[in-house]
């Protein structure tokens, strides 16, 4: 995690953009709203209130928002199972993981994971390449 604090000559939006930089270079680790607020230079809940008005969700909700995008791309993409894809992304708790990602898509991860891979293809895959040639000869027209 990095230390640092916002100069008091920056203007509050920088400031705030500081800590939302910062959420999204650290989203895999624990990222806390005093983490934050160091960053920014300003107090947990003068940041929460600001940070909130301008960007229209909570530091943790847009960690939680981060986490849960990757979590889809990598459920999407990789094979890693749903316990490792939780862990990647910075959850400590596969059932808050779950939960979180539940109420955010309206599917489990599995489910997920089952729907979205029927309509995701390979770069550079074709399905009817997939077909033998002595098909493709004796039922071409």
């Amino acid at each position: 995690m990095r230390t640092s604090t916002a100069p008091a000559s920056d203007s509050p939006l920088v400031r705030l953009c500081r800590a939302r930089d910062l959420v999204r270079d650290c989203f895999t680790e624990p990222v806390t709203l005093v983490d934050c607020a160091d960053e920014a230079g300003l107090s947990p809940w003068h940041l929460l209130r600001s940070f909130r008005s301008a960007f229209g969700e909570t530091p943790k909700e847009f960690l939680t928002r981060l986490r849960l995008e990757r979590a889809k791309h990598l459920l999407t993409v990789t094979g890693r199972s749903v316990t490792e894809v939780c862990l990647d992304v910075g959850f400590s708790s596969l059932g808050t993981f779950s939960a979180l990602f539940t109420r955010a898509v309206g599917c489990p991860p599995t489910e997920y994971r089952r729907r979205v891979r029927a309509w995701v293809t390979a770069p550079g895959f074709r399905p009817w390449a997939s077909i033998p040639t002595c098909f493709v000869r004796r039922f071409h027209g």
